[in-house]
């Protein structure tokens, strides 16, 4: 716990202890039966102040986030996340988590050295989501998925990744975010869900402010 208290400024403290007192108080006012959706909200967000840091922790965080919100998404018929989250989302995670891994900074594992994307890699990026949101359309209209719309728009936004991958998840929040509205029109529970997204959507914001001021230390250091 010293360490952790040391490792993080007390602002990125604020933000995790705020972020999942509000999970926590969502939890047990609209919801107190589905433990999973709580387990899967804190797990969450506390995955997302590693990725801040760009710590490898924060990757493996996300394949067990990944798994525990895509049996939640099963329960209310959005297959669309479910898959994208399964299939998806959890592999990319798998793949980051080897390839931060590989590359520390400096020697340094608790902090991945950053990488710069070329145009060409971008213009393959758009590409590849185009193609993929237009497949995952098809196949979630076959499984007949709640409000397929903003599904398909969530597969689009998860898919986008690149050094500004914090900006493309606050996106894919969003997206998310207007889903779980809809699904807690038909069950109040839900809202814990939305509380969760809406703490994501904070945390992400700020991991692009921090993967930004990273981004310009180790060129800085660089050019030393």
């Amino acid at each position: 716990m010293k360490k952790l208290t040391t490792y993080f400024s007390k602002s990125e403290l604020t933000l995790w202890g705020s972020s999942a007192g509000l999970i926590l108080a969502s939890f047990f006012l609209f919801d107190r039966v589905n433990f999973m959706t709580l387990a899967a909200s804190l797990i969450g967000t506390t995955s997302l102040i590693f990725n801040a840091k760009g710590n490898p922790i924060g990757q493996a965080l996300m394949i067990v986030f990944s798994l525990l919100y895509g049996a939640i998404s099963y329960t209310f018929s959005y297959f669309g996340e479910m898959i994208t989250y399964l299939g998806m989302t959890a592999p990319m995670a798998l793949f980051a988590l080897i390839t931060w891994l590989r590359n520390p900074y400096k020697g340094n594992r608790a902090e991945v050295a950053v990488n710069r994307i070329g145009k060409w890699e971008y213009s393959a990026m758009y590409l590849a989501t185009a193609l993929v949101t237009l497949l995952f359309y098809f196949i979630l209209e076959h499984f007949n998925t709640a409000n397929i719309l903003p599904s398909t728009l969530s597969v689009a936004t998860s898919f986008r990744r690149s050094p500004y991958f914090a900006l493309a998840y606050a996106a894919n929040d969003v997206v998310l975010i207007v889903l779980w509205i809809l699904a807690a029109k038909e069950n109040i529970s839900y809202l814990s869900v939305i509380i969760c997204f809406l703490m994501f959507l904070v945390n992400d914001l700020y991991g692009f402010v921090s993967w930004k001021r990273m981004e310009k230390r180790q060129m800085v250091t660089a050019t030393q």
